[in-house]
């Protein structure tokens, strides 16, 4: 999406299955991990991430976030989604305005500065709302770091970060060929 210059980068279902990549392991976590790595979708081990949710997502959108501030990470989320998350105790570590609020620090100023590592937005469907999503998605593409368009997706990358973290890197993973994995055979060499 980095080379179509002004498209957003939210995906319908009928782009999302282009260009896939797999991640093998022996547990899903690493296999997670590895495939989310060679997508370019894997948040780094710390950092900050920002969160801009439509209403209906907020709730499932809570205990992911919830992990994700438990293992360090700093939150930066719009207004509502802020409201929503001091609500049940996630520190936001700022309220970047929105794009369509004139004036003062925004989304896009907060991704462009590179104070975020991360972003997830999901649509509304209403017109400034998605105007602003528009310019977050946009924003994060070009400064190349993840950005979810579904909750579905943040959730593995949460986890796959999270779930049996060794140090701050993420699971311990096997490299190993795909016959090893596919036929359980160990390489015997060259």
């Amino acid at each position: 999406m980095s080379k179509l210059v002004g498209v957003d980068t939210y995906l319908g279902p009928e782009m999302k299955s282009t260009g896939e990549v797999m991640g093998i392991d022996t547990a899903l976590a690493p296999a997670l991990f590895k495939a989310l790595q060679a997508a370019g979708l894997m948040l780094p081990p710390s950092g900050g991430v920002l969160v801009s949710v439509a209403d209906r997502d907020k709730p499932e959108v809570l205990p992911i976030v919830r992990k994700l501030a438990a293992h360090g990470y700093q939150i930066y989320a719009t207004a509502g989604t802020a409201e929503v998350l001091r609500a049940i105790g996630v520190e936001v570590a700022g309220v970047p305005a929105k794009v369509s609020e004139k004036g003062g620090f925004t989304t896009v100023d907060l991704i462009r500065a590179r104070m975020v590592h991360g972003v997830v937005n999901t649509m509304s469907g209403h017109r400034m709302p998605l105007r602003d999503g528009f310019d977050i998605r946009r924003a994060a593409t070009e400064v190349g770091i993840p950005c979810y368009t579904s909750l579905d997706t943040f959730r593995v990358a949460v986890a796959a970060r999270t779930d049996g973290v060794e140090g701050a890197g993420g699971p311990s993973y096997n490299i190993r060929r795909l016959s090893e994995y596919v036929d359980g055979v160990p390489y015997a060499g060259a």
